[in-house]
This record gives C-alpha cells, sequence and structure tokens, in this order.
C-alpha cells in the first residue's frame, strides 16, 4: 500500500517580493519615478511605502492651472498678442500656482481612512503646500502650463535665467520668424535657389556682421527692448514664488522652474538657494516678484541664421544680461563662466543659434533696476 502523500504550498510564494527589497533600493526606484502625482499612488500601496514616499529625494510637479487669487479662471480672458509688460503681467502677477487634485481618491490600503501622507484633495493645492510631508527633497523640477511672455504666430522667444537673492544671469533668444523648409526634389530646389540668386546676395550684402540702421528705424531695437523686459519679469515672478518652497525645504540643492511651451527656465543651484536663506529677498515695489537690479546687456542680431534640419531664423538676436553693480553677489563671475551659461542654455538648433550668433559683433546697453 502507497503511503498517503500531501501537497503544501509553497509558503515563499505568498511573500510579497518586494519585502525583500531593502529600503534603499527602494529609495531609488521611487527616485525614478519622480512624479508627484506617481509618489502619491505609490505611497498608498502599503505602510511602508507610505513611510518611505517622503524621503525621495528628486520630485517633479506639473502645474495643471493658474488661478487668480479671487478664484477665476485666467483662460477666460483674452490673449494678448503682442509682448506688452505692463498689461501682461498685470494680471499674471495677481495670479496662484496651483496643482490640482493630485492625488485625487487615493487612500491607503493599509486603513480604512485616508493616509496622513496623502489625503485626498477635494480644493487646489499650491506646490508648498503638496511638498509640505517630503522632508528629504534635493532635486525638484516644477512645470507651468504655458510660457509667460505673449508673442504673435512665427514669432521665437526663450530665456533662461540663473538667480540667487536676485538675478545673477539671462540669456535671451528671440527671432522674428522661424521658417521650416519641406522636403523637396532637386530640380524644384535648383528652381528656386535660382529664383532666389539675388535675393540671397542682397541679403548677404546687408550682412556684413554689423547692425543695419533699418534694425533702429524700423523697431527692431524695440521690440527686443520688450522682449528683454517682458523676460526679466517674467523670470523675477517666477523667483517670487518659489521663496516658500526654499525656505520649507533646507535639503534643496538644485530648482528648476520651466513650462510646458519651453518658453522660459529658471534655475537655482545649491550655492544660490543658499544665498537665499541666509539673505532677505529685495521685492519690487510694484508688485509681487523679486526686484531686478540695474543691468548691462550684450545684444547680438544676423538678420538671418539657416540652422541645421531645414530651419531658419530671421531676426536672429541673442541678448546677454548680468547684474550691473558691484555688490550683486556671485552673479559677477568670470567671462568664461558666462559664456558657459550662454553656450549650455538651450539645446539642439537653438543651441546652434548661440553659438552662430556668439560670433557676431556685440552691442552693449544698460538698464536700470526696476
Amino acid at each position: 500500500m502507497h503511503p498517503k502523500t500531501r501537497i503544501h504550498a509553497d509558503p515563499s510564494l505568498e511573500m510579497d517580493q518586494f519585502d525583500h527589497l531593502p529600503d534603499s533600493l527602494l529609495l531609488l526606484i521611487l527616485n525614478k519615478v519622480a512624479d508627484i502625482r506617481s509618489l502619491g499612488r505609490c505611497g498608498a500601496v502599503s505602510k511602508r511605502f507610505n513611510s518611505l514616499v517622503p524621503l525621495v529625494h528628486d520630485i517633479y510637479i506639473k502645474i495643471d492651472r493658474v488661478v487668480t487669487v479671487d478664484g477665476s479662471d485666467p483662460d477666460e480672458t483674452p490673449n494678448i498678442p503682442s509682448p506688452r509688460p505692463r498689461n501682461m503681467f498685470t494680471n499674471f502677477l495677481k495670479m496662484v500656482l496651483y496643482v490640482i487634485k493630485p492625488f485625487h481618491h487615493i487612500r491607503s490600503n493599509t486603513s480604512g481612512s485616508r493616509g496622513p501622507l496623502f489625503p485626498q484633495l477635494s480644493s487646489q493645492h499650491s506646490p508648498a503646500q503638496v511638498l509640505k510631508n517630503f522632508t528629504h527633497v534635493r532635486n525638484l523640477h516644477i512645470v507651468l502650463p504655458s510660457g509667460d511672455v505673449g508673442t504673435e504666430d512665427g514669432v521665437l522667444l526663450k530665456w533662461r535665467a540663473e538667480f540667487g537673492c536676485t538675478l545673477q544671469n539671462c540669456v535671451i533668444l528671440g527671432g522674428t520668424r522661424v521658417d521650416k523648409k519641406t522636403s523637396i526634389s532637386s530640380t524644384q530646389e535648383t528652381l528656386n535657389l535660382n529664383s532666389n540668386l539675388n535675393l540671397n546676395l542682397n541679403s548677404m550684402q546687408e550682412d556684413n556682421g554689423t547692425m543695419p540702421e533699418s534694425f533702429y528705424t524700423n523697431g527692431g531695437l524695440k521690440l527686443r527692448v520688450v522682449w528683454t523686459i517682458s523676460s526679466l519679469i517674467a523670470a523675477s515672478t517666477r523667483h517670487y514664488l518659489l521663496r516658500q518652497i526654499i525656505k520649507d525645504h533646507p535639503t534643496l540643492v538644485s530648482l528648476v522652474l520651466t513650462d510646458a511651451d519651453a518658453q522660459g527656465t529658471l534655475i537655482m543651484g545649491s550655492k544660490q538657494l543658499k544665498e537665499v536663506r541666509e539673505n532677505q529677498l529685495a521685492c519690487s515695489a510694484s508688485s509681487n516678484r523679486t526686484q531686478v537690479p540695474a543691468c548691462n546687456m550684450k545684444l547680438r542680431y544676423a538678420p538671418y541664421l539657416e540652422l541645421p534640419g531645414g530651419v531658419g531664423l530671421q531676426g536672429a538676436t541673442l541678448v546677454a544680461i548680468r547684474p550691473s553693480c558691484e555688490g550683486s553677489g556671485s552673479g559677477n563671475g568670470s567671462k568664461k563662466e558666462t559664456d558657459s551659461f550662454i553656450l549650455g542654455a538651450f539645446d539642439g538648433v537653438f543651441k546652434t543659434a548661440v553659438k552662430a550668433l556668439m560670433k557676431r559683433r556685440s552691442y552693449l546697453l544698460e538698464m536700470n533696476g526696476f
């Protein structure tokens, strides 16, 4: 007679394999997640995850909407086609950034009620409120829903600014029109080349490395000044809105604030963040933004730049801005550091445009603080 046999389930198969992973490895995984909404969902998985999520170092926040202080939606207001900083930013400076319900309907699986870290949000929460329970944030990247400076269709305007207590460096790349060539046959390309030969020769004669007289008479210089002021106001407003986050998170070593249109980028490193914590911000008397100091600006211009990928940039302009006063902090770096900041400000074809414009003759302008 055969002995009776019993089949038993392997107890190791019932154990959650994540329980075998050390906390340090789980934190590496959560840091790769970065997105604050996804982290909120991770925090609802278990008590262990709920305790680890607040310890992540890298966080990415995407702002859903910008609402005014009175609760109205700025999308209901008409768009301003031309960059007029005084009118445009009257409303912008009254706006508050909000993350809309980032952890909606998330509940902890370990209890019947909402978890203490990630409550269900029934109203708008600012980035500072959402980050409140994160205690080890080192690298923070915030993305606004759109750029701040209104431009006409086809106009290129990009900026990148570095701040401590105030502006340290800023570079602006602009163009009155971006042309994108479509693929055409070699025969058609030859016909176009012949038909445009005289036009190209005239452009070469005008583009002798100096600023054409028409740049001053047809409003070209005025337009660049408007671009510059608009970008500086946008950058200083973003900087002002970050002050509470910087205060609440002493572990921060890198802070980047961009927008979904890739128009403007504000950056702050460990030295700049330390400077903000140790000094009081100089705020503009007229609005909720950081005061822009008196600056020196170097403007470079090319009537037309042909860039890789069949892209052409008309009225290409590069403006490099630095504080002019000696007491403006670490922004007064060496020429090599400034050139490195300018050349590293943008990627792709825009990086190529910057390199080409850096070879052009520069014109010095001075601007009072505002």
